[in-house]
């Protein structure tokens, strides 16, 4: 970075838009992560939009983040423009369509309750997702057998290259089991639409969204840091019955631990550092290789630098 470019950013967006030297641990649910370059938590998608440009006009990199959860940050940081979403949030339900706009970073488990709350069912499952729309999006996140895909007619879309908006519907985003062509290609979710099941009972729905909470709070380390799953399923058979069996519940490195409640998560014990937490990810990827010749794929992003992997970002 040349000693030019804070001036010309100060120029064109003021603080407390544009910081320095952001911790980025405090944005990440792991509570891990290094400083940012440049950071900034837009308000709306016009802030946004100037955020990107100014950033394009300096030839920074970029790099967007949500609510933080399933992403791991070097402790080195990142460079150039990191971009929080997470208050970017706004969703109106149509109670009579069924059909649910949202912003990019509106909470899942917000969104989930207002829908109950309005007899709209399909949402259910996200009430525990620790995770904005943007980002279950981006990674088709899902729980207990549903899915972002299951629901979702089409998302808004901005090119950072270009500044233009793109609408894309569903079946053009090559969605698949936590996949969607937005993993490889550098869209910025601007807002969502789903068609949710109208006129159902908000009791009823509401009922069924509290009991999903419930059996994820209850079966889950929700009491310490963690991404979510760390690892994906390979189908048919669970990370976590593979993980729990080589007995690698309770196994540390440093303030990492494999959750001693379920063992596809990886908890932050206290002062953990990341490269403590990838770590411990490669040496449970070794240790199900070994034994069953499986190789486990995390649901996790790794952003930075890591020991053995100078240039990180997948």
């Amino acid at each position: 970075m040349t000693a030019s470019l804070l001036p010309n950013a100060m120029d064109a967006l003021t603080p407390p838009l544009l910081r320095q030297g952001v911790e980025l641990a405090a944005f990440t649910t792991w509570k891990v992560g290094g400083p940012a370059e440049f950071f900034s938590e837009p308000e709306s998608i016009e802030e946004l939009q100037a955020l990107l440009d100014w950033g394009r006009q300096q030839g920074l990199p970029l790099q967007l983040i949500g609510a933080g959860s399933n992403l791991l940050i070097s402790d080195e940081g990142l460079s150039g423009l990191v971009v929080c979403c997470r208050h970017l949030q706004g969703a109106q339900l149509d109670n009579t369509s069924g059909v649910v706009d949202a912003l990019a970073g509106e909470p899942l488990p917000t969104l989930a309750r207002r829908a109950a709350k309005a007899g709209l069912a399909g949402l259910e499952w996200s009430v525990g997702i620790p995770g904005t729309v943007g980002g279950a999006v981006v990674m088709n996140a899902g729980a207990q057998g549903g899915c972002i895909a299951d629901n979702l007619i089409q998302v808004t879309l901005l090119n950072p290259a270009s500044g233009k908006q793109h609408v894309m519907t569903a079946a053009e985003l090559d969605y698949g089991y936590r996949h969607s062509r937005l993993q490889g290609e550098p869209w910025v979710v601007l807002k969502a639409q789903f068609q949710l099941e109208s006129g159902q009972s908000p009791k009823q729905v509401s009922q069924r969204t509290s009991t999903n909470l419930h059996k994820r709070t209850s079966t889950q380390p929700y009491q310490l840091p963690s991404c979510g799953s760390v690892f994906r399923n390979p189908e048919p058979q669970k990370a976590g019955r593979l993980i729990e069996a080589l007995g690698l519940k309770g196994h540390r490195i440093g303030g990492a631990e494999v959750s001693k409640m379920h063992a596809n998560f990886i908890v932050n014990t206290g002062a953990a550092q990341a490269t403590e937490m990838d770590a411990l990810i490669r040496y449970v990827q070794r240790c199900v290789a070994d034994a069953h010749g499986l190789q486990l794929h995390p649901e996790v992003m790794r952003l930075g630098k890591f020991p053995g992997n100078p240039a990180t970002a997948a």
